[in-house]
């Protein structure tokens, strides 16, 4: 992980060196739709899990450099709600959900001039609040959301590689590479993730609202 934002910065500090012309804007937009999959294990054992969708909520900004018409990196922050939805036990069902603050690096190779590329990066993000929700039957028996939790890893680093067309939309595929869940987290003695190994990948349809904010400058 830490090799990939070493590169990607030494990559972005080199052209800013040698490059002739460079070109740096702004654009806002959000994930949009996320649909998420999972894989759940307890002790080795696969639970069932199931897909999760959502829309909401999802925003970010991302700040751009452009070192040639076909190559350039770019970085940002966002929030989006990602989570997992799985069985344990007869009957029962755990929908399980975080919102994070994330910080990509991507490189994007393409026709950046008429914004058609497709990129590669890194993401760090912060699980700033944690929500759980218990089902008994179909029936909701539990909820409560925390700020800040232990039962998730504070720190979740992620892979994602994505295209995005002139028009502003974009598909994207994002890996998150540790945990899901905390399996040392301890409430009242009892370990309720003991043993469980959480993993999550999701697919999102993304758009930009603007490409308004705009620097040009040039060197001779």
């Amino acid at each position: 992980m830490k090799r990939i934002f070493t590169l990607a910065v030494a990559v972005s500090l080199l052209s800013a060196v040698t490059a002739q012309e460079k070109k740096v804007y702004s654009t806002s937009g959000a994930e949009g739709a996320i649909l998420s999959f999972s894989q759940v294990e307890r002790n080795g054992n696969t639970l069932n899990s199931a897909g999760r969708f959502t829309a909401f909520f999802h925003a970010g900004t991302n700040l751009h450099y452009d070192f040639s018409e076909h190559a350039g990196l770019f970085t940002g922050i966002n929030m989006k709600n990602i989570g997992i939805i799985h069985d344990d036990g007869i009957n029962i069902r755990y929908k399980r959900r975080v919102y994070t603050v994330g910080v990509p690096v991507a490189l994007k190779f393409g026709n950046l001039a008429q914004r058609n590329f497709g990129y590669i990066g890194a993401e760090a993000n912060l699980a700033i609040n944690y929500k759980e929700k218990q089902f008994i039957s179909g029936d909701r028996a539990g909820k409560f959301n925390e700020w800040f939790s232990n039962r998730t890893p504070l720190f979740m680093p992620a892979v994602f590689a994505g295209v995005h067309t002139k028009n502003g939309v974009g598909l994207k595929f994002q890996y998150f590479l540790n945990n899901f869940l905390n399996p040392d987290f301890s409430a009242n003695n009892v370990k309720p993730y003991a043993g469980m190994d959480a993993k999550v990948f999701y697919v999102t349809l993304g758009y930009d609202f603007d490409i308004k904010k705009d620097f040009k400058r040039k060197r001779k």
